[in-house]
């Protein structure tokens, strides 16, 4: 939408018939970029909308792996860069900040509802969320869970270095303009409660999957009650191997329609894209300490097939006709 302060670069992926051009992908030496056709003809018919929400400096294109599956699997997909939190614009005072992504999804549904290209292919009665780690805080947030800013400061302040990304907000690294900025200490006391603890529910949210949701321990009881939607929890890792800033088993317990799962053999950095040959070595270089690239047990393409097969299911289940 025009007016709407945070300009948002949208990638778009849809049932089609099968033309266009094959997309072509910049270089990138961290991520194997997936496979589309750019320009095609969409399919005749109404879909669902499925709004796809990226991790923590990530983006939306890395989410295209699923997103070329869902619209294989006759969805029309969505996945925004959010605006301070996306790869080479990503700074600790912006990532708790997770109203203004909920507000980002909000204003995409409007937007697409309006849009003449769109609307008329678009089921607006079957509408889901996918989101990712600190995307999935922000679909639980949609789907009307409310996060308890106290909790989420008393884990901070209580846990080793690291735990939830507390590190993150210790200062030292940031992302600015595509470039690394050194930046201070951020103290999560400063962050507005009355925003941070606003309801985010956005009731045109049909069906929500989460995998590895931020935030998912921190929710307030109350409003994890209210939930009204049908949320598919997915944890990646071993039991007892998951970190417990992304545990989602107990909240899968707490919400009155949940299904929880777990995806063996993996990692919080499974969901990611598949990495190229080098990357590791290269990430290395940059002093990058997250193992995003680091092999596990099972290869990550053959993670993907699984957690392909999981939401896919999720989403034919709750957003079939008539739910």
């Amino acid at each position: 939408m025009q007016d709407y302060p945070r300009p948002l670069a949208v990638t778009v992926w849809y049932p089609s018939k099968g033309d266009g051009q094959p997309a072509v992908s910049t270089s990138d030496k961290v991520f194997q970029a997936s496979t589309a056709n750019t320009g095609a003809t969409i399919r005749e018919g109404h879909f669902p909308l499925i709004l796809m929400s990226h991790g923590s400096g990530s983006r939306g294109e890395g989410m295209g792996w699923i997103g070329v599956e869902l619209a294989k699997a006759g969805y029309i997909v969505a996945a925004p860069n959010h605006p301070g939190t996306t790869s080479g614009d990503s700074l600790p005072a912006a990532t708790p900040k997770i109203w203004e992504r909920a507000q980002d999804m909000s204003v995409l549904i409007t937007a697409f509802s309006r849009n003449q290209r769109w609307q008329n292919s678009i089921d607006q009665r079957r509408i889901g969320i996918l989101g990712f780690s600190l995307g999935g805080s922000t679909a639980l947030e949609l789907a009307g869970a409310i996060p308890d800013l106290d909790g989420f400061i008393r884990y901070c302040d209580e846990h080793p270095p690291g735990a939830l990304d507390c590190s993150w907000f210790r200062g030292g690294r940031g992302y600015a303009d595509g470039a690394f900025v050194k930046v201070e200490p951020f103290d999560l006391r400063e962050i507005d409660r009355k925003l941070f603890e606003q309801s985010n529910h956005e009731p045109r949210i049909n069906a929500v999957v989460a995998v590895d949701p931020g935030l998912g321990t921190l929710m307030k009881p109350e409003s994890v009650a209210k939930v009204g939607v049908p949320v598919t929890l997915i944890n990646l890792g071993n039991e007892g191997k998951v970190p417990l800033a992304v545990q989602a088993e107990q909240l899968s317990k707490e919400l009155p329609n949940a299904t929880f799962h777990r995806v063996t053999d993996s990692d919080h950095y499974s969901f990611l894209p598949v990495c190229q040959p080098d990357a590791a070595a290269f990430l290395k270089s940059f002093e990058e300490n997250d193992p995003i690239c680091e092999e596990t047990a099972r290869p990550r393409a053959e993670i993907h097939e699984e957690l392909s097969r999981l939401i896919i299911d999720a989403f034919e289940r709750d957003l079939k006709p008539g739910n």
